[in-house]
């Protein structure tokens, strides 16, 4: 059994369907009702959520993007090469890791709304990863990027795109 393959068992991780795997390991008690302020979110949230997750060399975490905030945390492996597209069509790219010395960020905060996608750094290598999301993640507040609709979007970063969408 590989390393990778042991992580996926020892923490009861799952396919995830933007790529890579996970398992939710926080789900706060505390509830948002519908009534609250912020008029992104209908319905109940939880304060917050928190999960593992893996990725592969072999793999990525396809273009999506969610209503709230989204924390990572660097946990092991390979950093993690996160990439950023804002409403402008701006592309940014951080690498999240624990090389300090070589820019690396052990922890990166993805604003609400931008479309991401991550990839490991490293060839033949993993990067185990957390991540936070308040309020708390809800599939309703998940979207898969369609390859069309982000490249029509968002022409001049074509090769990324098609690199990191599925399908």
């Amino acid at each position: 059994m590989n390393e990778f393959d042991k992580i996926v068992s020892k923490l009861g991780l799952k396919p995830h369907p933007e790529g890579g795997y996970f398992r939710e390991t926080y789900r706060s008690s505390g509830m948002i009702t519908s009534e609250s302020p912020d008029a992104e979110f209908s319905g109940i949230r939880n304060y917050s959520t928190c999960i593992y997750f893996l990725l592969t060399s072999r793999s990525f975490s396809a273009f999506h993007r969610i209503r709230q905030d989204e924390i990572w945390h660097f946990y092991d492996g390979s950093p993690l090469k996160l990439h950023m597209i804002n409403e402008s069509g701006e592309h940014s790219v951080v690498l999240i890791g624990r090389n300090l010395e070589r820019g690396e960020v052990p922890q990166l905060v993805v604003p609400a709304g931008t479309w991401f996608a991550a990839e490991v750094d490293d060839e033949d290598g993993f990067s185990l990863v957390g991540c936070t999301v308040s309020p708390g993640f809800d599939f309703e507040d998940f979207e898969l990027a369609d390859r069309i609709t982000l490249l029509s979007d968002f022409p001049r970063h074509a090769r990324l795109i098609e690199r990191l969408t599925r399908g």
